[in-house]
């Protein structure tokens, strides 16, 4: 089987602290930790994240988008095009067929039997659980289920950090480094580099680094991205050395004390304080969700309308967040790129 595979950035920016939970305890700084890349030891939103809620939404904007009365019966619905099952139907939406056999469980996980479930009624199949196996979002981002599984046409990078927020004497700067860039940049060991390059001296949360220089003439395209879709200015990065970004980034996390309620008094409860840590806000991540066309099989969605799924519904981080805590101000990220209409590479 052949096919084409298509890449295109995601740029994100963390509007709320960014909760990623590593699931246990440790005993140190904090007793929650989130999720750190294994060689970096530098903080992420895994790909796996990333994936599972974004399908979650997808589920989530077919199913409201569907007329009353979608749950009549498949032989009822034979002669309906799909622009009548749909309130306001978008062409990802009418343009794949499958789309009449969606249902929100597509989005959760799956242990039942796939030639189970294909010979019930579409009345029946809202009884059962797990992936229908027909719709848009089990085709781009795959089930399985007991006796069946089909990969999907969608794959996500981790969302790794671009640009950090760090307090300084001279405000909030965003600091990176070459190897985040992915650029080669000249830099000496224990400095950084600045804009306008006379500051002599500058904190990074607590570090004191001398200023060794600029990179205003020398590095005019270091930056992957443009830094004005967030409102940034050259004036506002720092560039450090790759041996000090892991540092920096893990002393400058936001780190929150809770504690859990008692149901019955509606006080603190004792012995039962804890922290977490979480990336901050302000955060900026880039990374890429590659598609794979898919070449010589039946009763796929189109690619296109596939990354017009996932454009249509990136709305969705922003008001329901991502990862863990979200009840207690964590999660929200705003997705910038244009997904739909972004460039790609083939």
């Amino acid at each position: 089987m052949n096919g084409n595979v298509i890449s295109k950035e995601i740029i994100a920016l963390a509007t709320d602290p960014i909760y990623i939970g590593t699931g246990g305890y440790t005993i140190g700084r904090v007793d929650n930790t989130i999720v750190r890349d294994p060689i970096t030891k530098i903080p992420k939103i895994p790909g796996s994240s990333l994936a599972g809620t974004w399908r979650y939404y997808v589920a989530l904007e077919l199913q409201s988008s569907f007329k009353d009365d979608y749950k009549q019966k498949i032989s009822e619905r034979k002669d309906k095009s799909l622009e009548e099952l749909f309130n306001n139907p978008k062409n990802w939406m009418s343009s794949f067929d499958g789309n009449r056999f969606a249902r929100i469980k597509c989005a959760g996980q799956d242990e039942t039997s796939y030639l189970e479930i294909d010979k019930l009624g579409i009345d029946e199949k809202e009884n059962k659980t797990g992936h229908c196996g027909h719709c848009i979002v089990c085709k781009a981002f795959g089930f399985s289920k007991k006796d069946i599984s089909n990969q999907g046409m969608l794959f996500f990078s981790d969302l790794n950090i671009l640009f950090f927020p760090v307090y300084t004497r001279l405000g909030v700067r965003w600091v990176t480094s070459p190897k985040l860039l992915d650029k080669s940049i000249e830099i000496q060991e224990n400095t950084i580099l600045t804009f306008n390059g006379n500051e002599k001296n500058l904190n990074l949360g607590w570090l004191n680094l001398e200023v060794s220089g600029c990179f205003n003439v020398k590095h005019k395209d270091c930056f992957v991205i443009d830094i004005k879709t967030f409102g940034l200015k050259k004036e506002d990065i720092i560039i450090v050395h790759d041996n000090l970004i892991s540092q920096i980034i893990n002393s400058n996390l936001e780190v929150r004390t809770s504690v859990s309620i008692d149901p019955i008094t509606g006080a603190a409860k004792e012995k039962a304080l804890f922290t977490s840590e979480a990336i901050p806000r302000g955060t900026i991540f880039y990374g890429e969700v590659r598609g794979f066309k898919k070449e010589g099989v039946d009763n796929l969605p189109q690619l296109e309308c596939v990354f017009e799924a996932l454009d249509d519904t990136k709305k969705y981080f922003n008001t329901l967040g991502i990862g863990g805590m979200t009840t207690r101000g964590f999660g929200r990220l705003e997705v910038l790129s244009d997904l739909k209409n972004g460039e790609c590479k083939e």
